[in-house]
């Protein structure tokens, strides 16, 4: 008996997102997952894990609230911003009738979570500068229930032009639901638009604790949005998301000192991030490194090098993104400890083509 032809036809021929833990690779240099690389400690507070949790934390929502400066009823945890990508497609598409959109190169599980729910997607590639073609997402539009943009965008770093993000949003009015995935944007404030959910019904945000916040093995995000949005993903969701101790950790970070904490993390990173930039220029294996505002760099490598296997085999674990629309020999740089960010450079002025 053959349990694959059990399987959906969808899932079977579905090819997986491939994580940075997916993929492995051995080395001391984990430079490859976008995670802050050194650990936060924080002790539980709570004993009580034979009771369940509650579905939404309240005190944990309110503190994200607080500091996303929206709403507690417009705040919805859970497991990461990837469950909050596949809530929104649980709770507005239905297979074989409607359709979510997005624009490579992009976060990969977008269309992994169509795929997974059997709803197509369509894609709408970047324009050369990394901006998004609007004349072109319009003319697709028809039957798209969804759309994820990404700003600051994964894996190129750069943020979506607001304007045209304004104009995304107005075209979209009554239509279509606007989902801007804000992984990212606390190393970037300045380019969030959680202040437009007033003038915008079918706006969605997604948020999480993995980035700046140093804490990805919690697995804890937010989705952000109006009330009727949340009450409706609230149909949706698990009834635990959250673990007690995740919400305990999470809440712990969302306090005042934990944002400090937060934000001096940030201020390092950028002054890493700065000392990459400067240094992978004078790499004789570096063709060009993008502006980023995150905690990566995109870099076009000259092929001759062989730079993402030979770093791999000294132990140096970076992020290939070479399969991605428009990223031929580009490879995704996390920025590292100051040690971390010393020890590529080195390695990569080192090697020979």
């Amino acid at each position: 008996m053959s349990i694959f032809k059990l399987a959906r036809a969808n899932v079977r021929t579905l090819e997986p997102y491939q994580s940075a833990r997916r993929i492995g690779g051995k080395g001391s240099i984990l430079l490859n997952a976008n995670e802050y690389p050194q650990q936060k400690l924080y002790m539980l507070r709570s004993s009580n894990i034979n009771r369940y949790p509650d579905c939404q934390p309240k005190e944990m929502i309110n503190r994200y609230a607080a500091y996303a400066a929206v709403q507690p009823n417009q705040v919805l945890a859970c497991r990461g911003a990837d469950e909050g990508i596949e809530l929104m497609i649980r709770a507005f598409c239905e297979p074989g009738k409607d359709a979510i959109l997005f624009c490579p190169p992009t976060y990969g599980m977008y269309s992994v979570s169509a795929e997974t729910f059997g709803i197509e997607y369509r894609t709408v590639p970047m324009l050369d500068n990394w901006q998004l073609n609007i004349n072109e997402i319009f003319a697709k539009l028809n039957g798209v229930k969804l759309i994820y943009i990404c700003s600051p965008n994964n894996p190129t770093g750069n943020i979506l032009n607001k304007h045209d993000t304004r104009k995304l949003l107005d075209m979209t009015y009554g239509k279509t639901l606007l989902v801007a995935d804000e992984a990212y944007v606390d190393f970037y404030p300045t380019a969030s638009i959680t202040s437009w959910l007033k003038d915008y019904p079918h706006l969605v945000i997604l948020r999480t604790l993995s980035k700046a916040f140093a804490l990805a093995g919690l697995r804890c995000g937010f989705t952000i949005a109006n009330v009727d949005v949340i009450q409706l993903l609230l149909k949706v969701i698990t009834p635990y998301p959250l673990s007690l101790p995740v919400a305990d950790i999470a809440e712990q970070a969302l306090s005042d000192e934990g944002i400090r904490q937060t934000s001096k993390r940030i201020a390092n990173i950028k002054a890493n991030r700065d000392f990459l930039m400067h240094e992978l220029a004078f790499c004789p294996c570096v063709r060009l490194v993008f502006p980023s505002v995150s905690n990566y760099l995109l870099v076009h490598f000259d092929p001759a090098y062989g730079v993402f296997k030979n770093l791999w085999n000294q132990g140096i674990i970076l992020r290939d993104q070479s399969k991605q629309t428009g990223l031929a020999d580009c490879i995704r740089i996390t920025v590292g400890t100051s040690l971390e960010c010393k020890s590529l450079i080195a390695a990569l002025k080192a090697l020979r083509c």
